[in-house]
């Protein structure tokens, strides 16, 4: 049995996820989480995180050290608060400031050596940095943990920053990043003073722009096929030279109506019987009536906890394999040279 405290931050930036989930395998893997919060970034922290990007290389690696310690602090405060005992480890994932897996390199803010020095317990970090020298795209991971938690699914896609989705092709795992959501979505609410368009309501309200549209659904991503990965690199080249001057709530419906084609899309050419659906964006409800509308594929909606905390439950999941030494990256969905046991021991 292992219990451990995964840590969770998405692209989308609307907070931290720490997830403490107990691990005991019978004749399969089975968990328990038994306590999970989100912790909503202030608006310095926020600002931080998503200039990061911008950093001097200096000013980054101090800025590496400070998030490391923030999350210490963090987990201290929800150990705290949970009265929480036996923490075996701690598995952070970090929040991506970097990747481009194509030059070799991938970067996740959070130095995990700070944030074993704020706790005192053991820390798993940078999952994906491995991959990416083998070869892969250090994306998606969360495949290992649909494949041996969740595997009664068709497949299971991630409603985040950006969407993703994981699912058996003859006899292997493959899993694929296939468009931005939140990413963009968070963007343009946050145009119109909202942090992130709640139920698609702002969206239902603004004008799908065609041309627009077809210009999305034309990039070369979407006709490439998996293994495959989304940054937020390829946002800057690709969509921010396209959006300019237009209405925050076109934009909204626009790349709301873009995400359920290309989503649809998936689940149609695979042919998926049911897909188990969580992240933030599956609390959009105009998102998900938009991609329903689109497919026959059944959309499984679980409780709360999973939709909310999937990811970090996957990464704690990851951590404990990496303790055992076992495989918990596949090349099947990143394209790495080969299955491998990743993370970083601090």
């Amino acid at each position: 049995m292992y219990q451990v405290i995964g840590l969770m931050s998405g692209t989308s930036l609307d907070g931290l996820d720490l997830c403490f989930v107990r691990f005991q395998k019978n004749e399969k893997w089975q968990f328990e989480i038994l306590q999970a919060e989100t912790i909503p970034y202030p608006i310095d922290w926020e600002e931080k995180l998503r200039n990061s990007i911008l950093l001097s290389s200096e000013e980054l690696l101090e800025f590496h050290s400070e998030y490391g310690f923030y999350l210490g602090k963090q987990v201290n405060a929800f150990i705290q608060k949970y009265q929480l005992e036996n923490v075996d480890f701690i598995a952070s994932h970090g929040h991506t400031v970097f990747h481009n897996p194509k030059k070799k390199y991938t970067f996740q803010l959070g130095d995990g050596m700070a944030l074993k020095a704020t706790t005192g317990i053991p820390v798993i970090y940078d999952f994906r940095s491995q991959d990416v020298i083998l070869g892969g795209n250090g994306a998606p991971l969360v495949p290992i943990g649909d494949e041996l938690l969740f595997k009664e699914y068709s497949a299971c896609l991630n409603l985040g920053g950006f969407s993703n989705i994981s699912m058996k092709k003859e006899g292997k795992r493959i899993a694929f990043d296939i468009c931005p959501v939140n990413i963009m979505l968070n963007r343009f609410a946050a145009e119109l003073g909202k942090k992130y368009d709640e139920n698609g309501l702002l969206a239902r309200n603004g004008i799908v722009d065609a041309e627009l549209l077809s210009f999305l659904n034309a990039l070369d991503f979407y006709s490439q096929g998996p293994p495959k990965s989304l940054g937020i690199e390829w946002v800057i080249k690709e969509i921010n030279p396209i959006i300019l001057n237009r209405k925050p709530e076109d934009l909204l419906a626009t790349f709301t109506e873009h995400a359920a084609v290309q989503i649809s899309k998936v689940f149609n050419t695979y042919a998926l019987k049911n897909v188990l659906v969580s992240g933030g964006g599956t609390f959009n409800s105009y998102l998900m009536e938009k991609v329903q509308r689109k497919t026959q594929t059944e959309i499984i909606i679980p409780d709360e906890k999973i939709i909310h905390f999937k990811e970090a439950l996957i990464f704690a999941f990851m951590g404990m394999l990496r303790t055992r030494n076992e495989i918990n990256v596949l090349a099947s969905a990143t394209g790495s040279i080969k299955d491998h046991s990743s993370g970083i021991n601090a």
